[in-house]
């Protein structure tokens, strides 16, 4: 790689690693699982850096790379880890005005398949045949995974009953 290209890829991380920090932190649940997964992508898309002629696709290019490198992941953790016995229930703390860290901690707590879909769905804006071929699953298996996927998260977000007005009389 050459000079001029090792500075334009250089520009591209830190023009666009934040974003791409967030997409990352959405699919793994954990900010050092992201920071190594964004770590691993970006990699990958150095070493291709050459073949991609359309700069305008390397945040689907690196966002492809993530979703891939965390589904491998996932399948070989997936061996390392049991359900427990008992399942502690969910508490979440603070009031309604802690929504967005609920609504994270929710999507932490959602099984790996489920909140990729939900992140590449609702924070990636990605259709359902597109998420399905990201994922190498039928359309129907992303819709069923995303509404049970959306049904566990409006479980988990539960907000406390707003107070009813009575009416003057």
């Amino acid at each position: 790689m050459s000079g001029g290209t090792h500075e334009e890829f250089r520009e591209y991380v830190v023009a666009r690693g934040p974003t791409l920090l967030r997409a990352a932190r959405q699919l793994t649940g954990h900010p050092s699982d992201a920071e190594d997964l964004l770590q691993a992508a970006l990699f990958k898309t150095y070493l291709a850096w050459d073949r991609i002629h359309d700069r305008a696709a390397l945040d689907s290019y690196v966002r492809r790379a993530m979703v891939n490198i965390n589904i491998s992941w996932w399948r070989r953790r997936k061996l390392e880890e049991y359900p427990a016995e008992e399942v502690p229930e969910p508490v979440l703390a603070g009031g309604p005005n802690h929504l967005p860290e609920q609504v994270e901690q929710a999507l932490d707590r959602l099984p790996t398949r489920m909140r990729t879909a939900v992140v590449l769905r609702y924070y990636e804006d990605m259709t359902e045949p597109e998420i399905a071929r990201a994922l190498g699953i039928s359309v129907g298996t992303v819709k069923s995974t995303v509404s049970r996927a959306m049904a566990r998260l409006r479980g988990d977000l539960t907000i406390p009953e707003q107070r009813r007005l009575e009416p003057q009389r």
